[in-house]
């Protein structure tokens, strides 16, 4: 049974060419055993008829802040409280762009404010407008507060265009709804995350790092935490707030991660390895700072210990994922590298040109033995869920393994 059954779904349906997909939309949500009521803006109105919603959904269609019929029966707060979700799709970057900016200027606006229940958008506009500036903030601000981005997915669109910005399918809405009523998608699991940069001493007062900002590890903790997890995060150094509910361990050198990491393996499920853990640190660490003299400087550097093949060769070891930061031949090199440390999953990324550090969204490539697939440029944070619901796939898919995800089981 789907775990959508006899929830109530309150679906928002905003201006754009996507809403004629709100029609299959309505009806696989009623087929799914939910009770489904619709809310349009004026806009959606130019493109499909209240009446069609009214004819699939079986219920009366609002569209209007003071409609007196209505508020003499269900008001508008009373129709907030109704809903188990909310989920408005299509989400045009106006409505996206009102709702960060805690508009109530309409119905479905008021009710996305006036409820309690879980919020999700699913962006559809063209592919320039998906990657304005503005709206990307606006969407990073929803993601913030913990609305639920379902996608926007890549393909051809409306106006001729290909790119970023066409509203997911049906099948994928669905997905994304399941998750938030089945107890979590890790829920009963323990998974350990690492993150940020290492820092290897050179003397008192320097040392050997990288550019990594830990956005992306933190985003993944948060994610598998969302999905029901019970989370510990082994952080290098980074300027970012410990996430909410989740154990944090500092660590500073590539040893100190090592030592904190193969410590907890053991009792863990899931190990992502999310860390840009330096490769190299010097082999004679000075105790006073180094002067400056004439010439060069020679620095001698030994190997640090590679934390992921160790886990990865655990007897008795958690599902491994890696992540890999290429500047060339991306998938060829992150391939090499999962076969050659034997981990279940790898998520690349392409680092060229400074793309992926410190920024605040990024694309993967995940790739596993015999398959993979490509996650599109967006907020780290909606990347993140991406990545943890193809991990709770793939351990699904691990036949006569180990994992099992438990759900309705509270970490």
């Amino acid at each position: 049974m789907s775990s959508l059954a006899q929830k109530r779904i309150l679906l928002g349906v905003t201006g754009g060419i996507a809403a004629y997909k709100a029609c299959e939309l309505t009806r696989r949500l009623r087929d799914a055993g939910a009770e489904v009521r619709v809310v349009m803006t004026r806009a959606a109105t130019e493109f499909v008829t209240p009446l069609t919603f009214q004819a699939l959904s079986g219920q009366p269609v609002r569209g209007t802040l003071f409609d007196p019929e209505a508020e003499a029966g269900m008001d508008h707060i009373a129709l907030a409280r109704w809903a188990d979700a909310i989920l408005v799709a299509p989400a045009t970057a106006d409505f996206l762009a009102r709702l960060a900016h805690g508009r109530a200027d309409d119905l479905l606006t008021t009710l996305c404010l006036a409820s309690e229940a879980p919020l999700c958008v699913a962006p559809a506009m063209n592919r320039a407008m998906w990657a304005h500036p503005a709206t990307r903030a606006n969407a990073d601000t929803l993601c913030a507060r913990g609305v639920h981005l379902l996608g926007p997915g890549e393909g051809s669109q409306a106006c001729g265009e290909t790119g970023e910005g066409r509203m997911l399918e049906t099948p994928e809405l669905l997905a994304g709804l399941e998750a938030l009523f089945a107890g979590g998608s890790l829920a009963g699991l323990h998974v350990l995350v690492t993150a940020g940069p290492t820092r290897e001493p050179l003397d008192p007062v320097r040392y050997l790092s990288n550019r990594s900002s830990g956005k992306m590890g933190y985003a993944v903790a948060r994610a598998a935490r969302e999905a029901g997890a019970r989370v510990t995060l082994v952080t290098g150094p980074t300027a970012l707030a410990p996430p909410e509910g989740i154990e944090c361990i500092p660590v500073e050198t590539a040893a100190e991660m090592h030592e904190v990491v193969l410590s907890r393996s053991a009792q863990v499920q899931v190990f992502i390895a999310a860390a840009a853990v330096a490769d190299y640190r010097a082999a004679a660490v000075s105790t006073h700072k180094i002067k400056k003299s004439a010439g060069h400087l020679q620095l001698g550097l030994e190997r640090n210990p590679d934390i992921l093949a160790a886990v990865a060769a655990l007897a008795d070891r958690p599902f491994t994922v890696g992540f890999a930061a290429e500047t060339r031949d991306l998938e060829r090199n992150a391939r090499t590298k999962l076969m050659k440390k034997g981990l279940d999953l790898i998520a690349a990324n392409d680092v060229s040109g400074g793309r992926g550090f410190d920024a605040d969204d990024n694309a993967l490539a995940l790739l596993w033995p015999g398959g993979g697939t490509k996650l599109p440029r967006q907020p780290k944070e909606q990347l993140a869920r991406q990545l943890v619901r193809v991990i709770s796939e793939r351990l699904r898919a691990d036949q006569g393994s180990k994992f099992k995800v438990q759900r309705g089981c509270n970490p």
